[in-house]
């Protein structure tokens, strides 16, 4: 990609930001992405070529590690077990249940195969809430809440690149479901890339001892996010959750055995900014993507799945949560609300579409288009209605 338009996307974010004077009320990411798609109609943008490499190499792990550090371990202790339900059992549950639902709405408007409509719910699966977690504890003062939905949108990428995986080779192969090899493949990579990230995350923590400079220090953070990423990648583990997992032992490490007292502030300091710079990027990027695929003739079967997507997710999110004791004191139907609100799709969502694009090419031309749609309306409905919703339910 050019350096010009880069740097005129970089300057467009910081405009945005700093107007940004009211977060409670949408978060920026969503206004970004509807920019993203004014600037589309601009010849000097839509020449732009946004790639599935950009979004899953260069600016993923950035935002994977960046979370995961600064994620507190006494919140993935406290809510470890829903966390890992709704990113592991729950995806598998949703994809199953939003496909159906997909595959029955959409015959009064199209001829779409149950397969292909499993591959629509793959895509619309992960969970990118931007922003929201930082909303739900400004609105409501719980972090709980916050720390649920934060936590699960970290972990879920991995098992939703493995289940897109499968249904996609399913969908262009014709290859049958084999139960036993799915899981199979899920539990190699995601273990393998959980315990390689939390390996190199531990040696991360004890090297940063060797040197109190802490801009070699920040360096060492550099080379753990990309390095722990592509390394994970290179041997067919699962890169998201390596980096994950790294960030997560780091964060663990903070107190306990790292008495740096000046490294978080200069992990925070450089990696805030990186955040912001890849937020600007990415969601100018993904509108000026997106305004590719809008203009198709299913816009009403479009917001049907948008809609349908949020009631699966509650009907999983508040069955399950009934169904055990443990859960049913801890998180009541309105919190149940909330974390299926919470559920925004974005840049997991985008670049499972651009593997598909590239996967499929013209084949699956519907398909994309429906779930951009649907990943836009997320973006902006929902951003828009999380303060109020979590104000009028969490008083």
């Amino acid at each position: 990609m050019p350096t010009t338009p880069i740097i005129l996307l970089l300057f467009i974010g910081y405009i945005i930001f700093t107007l940004d004077k009211k977060k409670e009320d949408i978060p920026v990411p969503p206004i970004l992405a509807l920019i993203g798609i004014g600037l589309f109609f601009i010849p000097y943008f839509s020449s732009i070529e946004v790639t599935e490499d950009l979004i899953y190499h260069i600016f993923l792990p950035a935002l994977l590690f960046t979370s995961a550090y600064r994620f507190p371990p006494s919140a993935l202790k406290k809510n470890g077990g829903i966390i890992g339900f709704l990113a592991t059992a729950g995806i598998m549950l949703t994809v199953l249940l939003l496909g159906a639902v997909i595959y029955a709405i959409s015959s009064p408007f199209i001829s779409l195969s149950f397969i292909g409509a499993l591959v629509i719910a793959a895509m619309l699966t992960p969970t990118d809430p931007v922003s929201v977690a930082s909303i739900l504890k400004q609105s409501t003062g719980d972090e709980k809440m916050a720390d649920v939905v934060e936590g699960e949108s970290l972990i879920n990428d991995g098992t939703s690149i493995v289940i897109f995986s499968v249904v996609t080779g399913m969908f262009l192969t014709n290859e049958s479901f084999s139960i036993g090899s799915f899981f199979g493949e899920f539990l190699l990579v995601s273990l393998g890339g959980i315990a390689i990230g939390l390996l190199f995350g531990w040696i991360f923590s004890k090297a940063i001892h060797f040197t109190h400079h802490r801009e070699y220090q920040v360096m060492l953070s550099i080379v753990v996010a990309y390095g722990i990423f592509n390394l994970a990648e290179f041997i067919h583990l699962s890169g998201v959750l390596a980096t994950v997992f790294a960030g997560i032992m780091l964060s663990f490490e903070f107190g306990r055995t790292i008495k740096e007292d000046h490294f978080r502030e200069s992990l925070d300091s450089f990696w805030g900014i990186v955040e912001i710079s890849i937020l600007s990027l990415l969601f100018l990027l993904i509108g000026i993507e997106a305004a590719n695929h809008l203009s198709f003739d299913y816009w009403g079967l479009a917001v049907l799945i948008f809609i349908a997507s949020l009631l699966v997710r509650f009907v999983i999110i508040a069955g399950t949560t009934q169904l055990f004791p443990m859960w049913r004191k801890e998180i009541s139907w309105q919190e149940s609300l909330i974390l299926s609100w919470s559920g925004l799709k974005g840049s997991m969502s985008v670049f499972l579409i651009l593997s598909l694009a590239t996967q499929a090419g013209e084949k699956a031309d519907v398909i994309i288009s429906l779930t951009f749609a649907s990943v836009l309306l997320s973006l902006v409905v929902q951003s828009a209605g999380i303060h109020p919703l979590s104000k009028k339910l969490l008083k």
